[in-house]
């Protein structure tokens, strides 16, 4: 069994058996059908990491390593908020026209702020201070722009994270307000693992912890069935992530630069429905 298979089971199983249905209530979310889509939850679940260890993906259904890293790229190189500018469908239904989802993600880190050194948008900032003032407790990002939320498709669920480096290790706490457990809870700890190997890496730093503090941690009606699946399937370890090391700007990562040796994992025979 690979950690993130024992932390998500963990979570899943605390959830499902003290968590709080919201069945009574007039919820937001609907399924394809229209049927509203309701959710057992927990506030406040928070899961670390030791990137050292172990890559913290599991193995009890895939992750789609790359595809997970494609999105990330998407938002945090590319900058994005066009989903023609992204490899997948993911986000094809938050998508209008045109393809935006308006002033979301990728759009509120490529803004473009005023510093004493000069304009940076808010991830050459990180890049700066982790170069330049490694031990700044004042490195963050945050997508959550109050005055953009009517322009977005999609209010952030993973909006922030915060950067500490002690003893040469960089460490990171991703806050999420929201996260569909079943569909997304795995999907987020690869890509944000691998955003601070990322970072280390052309920071001259080690990878140290990532931190994941999840505000309304939910497990869909609809997605139980499978779930219960996933609890009684076969585990396996965690595979070994290579890193390409010769990429030391962070703009050069490509998705080819990371690859998982002896990615083992159960198939599951279940297609997970997206609640809008």
């Amino acid at each position: 069994m690979s950690y993130a298979d024992k932390v998500f089971i963990e979570n899943c199983k605390d959830i499902i058996n003290n968590g709080y249905w919201d069945t009574d209530q007039n919820v937001r979310p609907r399924w394809a059908d229209g049927t509203p889509a309701h959710t057992v939850k927990k506030f406040g679940i928070v899961n670390r990491y030791d990137l050292q260890k172990e890559f913290p993906i599991l193995t009890i259904r895939k992750t789609f390593f790359k595809s997970s890293i494609d999105e990330l790229l998407w938002i945090w190189q590319k900058k994005s908020n066009n989903i023609n500018d992204l490899n997948s469908k993911i986000w094809d239904q938050w998508a209008d026209e045109n393809g935006s989802i308006g002033k979301a993600y990728g759009y509120q880190l490529g803004v473009k702020h005023k510093y004493k050194e000069g304009e940076m948008d808010q991830v050459d900032r990180v890049l700066f201070d982790l170069k330049n003032n490694p031990y700044s407790r004042r490195i963050m990002t945050n997508i959550y722009t109050f005055q953009d939320l009517h322009e977005m498709n999609l209010y952030p669920c993973a909006y922030s994270m915060t950067f500490n480096v002690s003893d040469g290790k960089l460490n990171g706490i991703l806050n999420q307000r929201s996260n569909d457990m079943v569909v997304a809870n795995n999907w987020n700890v690869v890509q944000y693992s691998i955003l601070l190997i990322m970072l280390a890496q052309v920071s001259n730093l080690q990878v140290g912890e990532l931190v994941h503090v999840i505000s309304d941690a939910h497990i869909y009606d609809r997605h139980i069935p499978a779930l219960e699946k996933m609890f009684e399937t076969e585990q396996f370890e965690a595979p070994k992530l290579i890193v390409n090391p010769d990429v030391k700007n962070f703009y050069d990562f490509t998705v080819d630069d990371f690859k998982l040796v002896d990615y083992k994992s159960t198939p599951l025979d279940t297609k997970l429905e997206v609640a809008i």
